[in-house]
């Protein structure tokens, strides 16, 4: 079965382009603003149809996915593209899998698509929340898991060249939540689908103290991708909030990366930091164990605070604004700069 993007249930009708459309429902922080346009991507034709008009070809735009990696601080006077391309396929050669989905697929429904079928590979990205166009852009990760160790290329329409091309891992410059889809070509190109290379042979991952000290308390001994991906959901559950009951966007900040010479100097300040060492020589912090440590762990002011569970986790405890919890945002780097003399980026999108 191969999937083809360029087709979807709406290929015969008129691409609609909606007015003055709230944004609420759209952004996991359900924050209250209003796009001047809104349109919904099915399939790349209607890409296609979208940019043949000059007017949204210089138009500003944003192109949004499940809402869960962006924060509105304001109306947004341009465009919004929600990217909803449906369908996965798989094709299998030898021990290999190449998994193909749309766009607008939620990605834990692609997660769970390919444990349920024993393609390994992304088990430890489990209940990550977003869709799978957002994935290479972002660069995904969690639990010593990268989108980079499993991507194998992805289709995406680029508007100045008025045409849908390919991209490979080379193409899209990776780097740590980071790729070239956030930097030069952001905003010029939309990612139609994607394409995974994963395994029938698991190469299981549990070098993280949490997913092995679950597997234990289970009495797992010899784990396969279902109880990792199992294990993996389970910890997410507990450490972070469900967008659904209340607003967030998972992580708000980067872990910052640092060299070694610089992290020597930190932990002879700080010997308990929490840190990973990565290759050439550098040292990945902890972002929550400084926020935590620069008070603010479970801090509410007003109706903005950070996870009771996890400080790395801004939610919008009631109806905040973007902008009020932007500012809280500010006040969190603000204090770790004055502590660790670390300056914090934060991971989501400001509108």
């Amino acid at each position: 079965m191969i999937f083809n993007p360029k087709f979807g249930p709406n290929r015969f009708k008129m691409l609609a382009i909606a007015e003055h459309v709230s944004l609420k429902n759209l952004n996991t922080f359900r924050v209250d603003a209003h796009a001047r346009w809104f349109t919904e991507i099915h399939n790349e034709g209607e890409l296609q149809e979208l940019f043949a008009e000059d007017r949204w070809r210089v138009a500003e735009r944003f192109i949004l996915g499940g809402g869960s990696n962006v924060l509105f601080t304001r109306d947004f006077g341009g465009l919004i593209i929600r990217m909803s391309i449906p369908g996965i396929a798989h094709e299998i050669k030898g021990d290999d899998v190449y998994v193909t989905a749309g766009a607008g697929v939620v990605w834990n429904d692609l997660v769970k698509y390919c444990v349920d079928r024993g393609f390994a590979g992304i088990e430890n990205l489990s209940l990550i929340p977003g869709t799978v166009g957002a994935s290479p852009v972002q660069n995904i990760g969690a639990y010593g898991v990268e989108l980079k160790d499993v991507f194998h290329s992805c289709r995406a329409y680029h508007i100045d060249r008025a045409e849908v091309i390919a991209f490979s891992p080379a193409d899209c410059e990776f780097d740590y939540r980071d790729s070239i889809f956030k930097r030069a070509l952001k905003n010029q190109v939309l990612i139609s689908s994607v394409t995974f290379k994963l395994s029938l042979v698991p190469h299981i991952n549990i070098s993280y103290g949490a997913i092995r000290q679950e597997l234990e308390a289970r009495g797992i001994t010899h784990p396969n991708i279902k109880d990792v991906s199992s294990v993996v959901s389970s910890i997410r559950v507990e450490k972070l909030p469900d967008p659904s009951t209340i607003g967030n966007a998972g992580s708000f900040f980067k872990n910052p990366v640092i060299d070694e010479h610089e992290f020597v100097q930190l932990k002879s300040a700080f010997p308990d930091i929490v840190h990973y060492c990565l290759p050439n020589s550098t040292v990945k912090l902890a972002a929550g164990w400084m926020i935590e440590k620069s008070g603010w762990k479970g801090k509410q002011i007003k109706q903005t605070a950070t996870w009771k569970n996890q400080a790395l986790v801004i939610v919008n405890a009631g109806n905040a604004s973007g902008s009020e919890i932007y500012g809280f945002s500010e006040a969190i780097i603000n204090d770790v700069k004055e502590k660790f003399n670390i300056t914090l980026e934060r991971e989501v999108n400001v509108l």
